[in-house]
């Protein structure tokens, strides 16, 4: 357990000063919001790149890892969409459920907590998680919540391709294309360039999760609790159980998958729900219920990723 403790502890205290550094008014909220982008924009995107070109992408892509958490993560979005079918109210908050329900954090809380389990592969894990999240995961919850607006907005055609457009011009996108060119291509970038790369990336990490802790400061405590309480146990138990039933029927797929990544599949699925959650759902007015259900599944995970990695390891 003190094994595991090791782990948890240091990301769960960098969140924490996170937050007391925002409730002291040593930084603010506006400031939160600037170091996410930078974050966002600049770190993540710089590591993406780097852990992409300095491979060969026979090394990157593993197809059963990519197997696993997309039939994973597709399953969560179906049964958290059925589910909330009978638990929310209407479309917009079934909507809002369901994309807390299965798009996990892996850029400002996955990546820390692999970097401590594995350190060799946390770049790695980061660049198949976003391609799945990004390509598949979240436009689909997007689309789900586009749908639940009243009024016509549109072919379904035409609002995917706005949806896969926004995508397409995010910089953690375009780190991760450019990678992959530079991975093909078979170039050798030089040193200099290549240790810029390793500066940004490696202040990915720590700053994260002052971000998040930051964040959670001043979220609202009121709003739908059982809502808000069934979205976050969708996030940290659900959809990481979906994720190791995946693994454990791959090999009727044909396929394999090293126990490390299988790890890393399941891990990544129990993270909490991406950061710009509540900012989605403040489209359909719902931002209170996801502020609530990102609050207490970020709280909670403390608890479930501890016992997660237990049974693991």
């Amino acid at each position: 357990m003190l094994d595991i403790l090791a782990i948890t502890f240091p990301i769960y205290a960098a969140i924490l000063i996170g937050y007391a550094i925002v409730a002291r008014g040593w930084f603010s909220a506006a400031d939160m919001r600037t170091l996410g982008k930078y974050v966002l924009n600049i770190a993540l995107p710089a590591l993406l790149f780097k852990a992409v070109a300095s491979r060969d992408l026979a090394e990157i892509f593993h197809l059963g890892y990519l197997t696993v958490f997309l039939l994973g993560g597709l399953a969560a979005i179906a049964v958290a969409f059925c589910w909330f079918t009978f638990a929310a109210s209407d479309p917009a908050r079934r909507a809002v459920a369901t994309l807390g329900s299965s798009c996990p954090n892996s850029g400002f809380i996955g990546y820390p907590v692999m970097l401590l389990v594995f350190p060799d592969l946390a770049g790695i894990v980061l660049a198949l998680n976003f391609l799945v999240e990004n390509v598949v995961l979240i436009p689909i919850c997007l689309i789900l919540m586009d749908m639940s607006k009243d009024g016509d907005h549109g072919s379904i055609l035409k609002r995917i391709a706005n949806i896969l457009w926004g995508v397409a011009k995010r910089p953690m996108v375009i780190g991760l294309a450019l990678g992959i060119v530079v991975s093909v291509s078979g170039v050798s970038l030089p040193s200099p360039a290549m240790r810029l790369f390793e500066m940004l990336a490696a202040s990915a990490a720590a700053l994260s999760l002052i971000v998040i802790g930051g964040s959670l400061f001043g979220l609202p405590a009121k709003g739908n609790r059982a809502l808000a309480t069934q979205i976050a146990v969708g996030k940290l138990v659900v959809h990481p159980a979906l994720v190791a039933l995946v693994v454990v029927a791959l090999p009727v797929l044909g396929m394999t998958l090293s126990p490390d990544l299988a790890v890393a599949a399941i891990l990544s699925a129990a993270m909490p729900m991406f950061g710009i959650y509540a900012v989605l759902a403040q489209e359909r007015g719902l931002e209170g219920l996801a502020s609530l259900a990102m609050l207490i599944a970020t709280s909670a995970a403390f608890v479930t990723l501890s016992l997660l990695l237990l049974w693991l390891t």
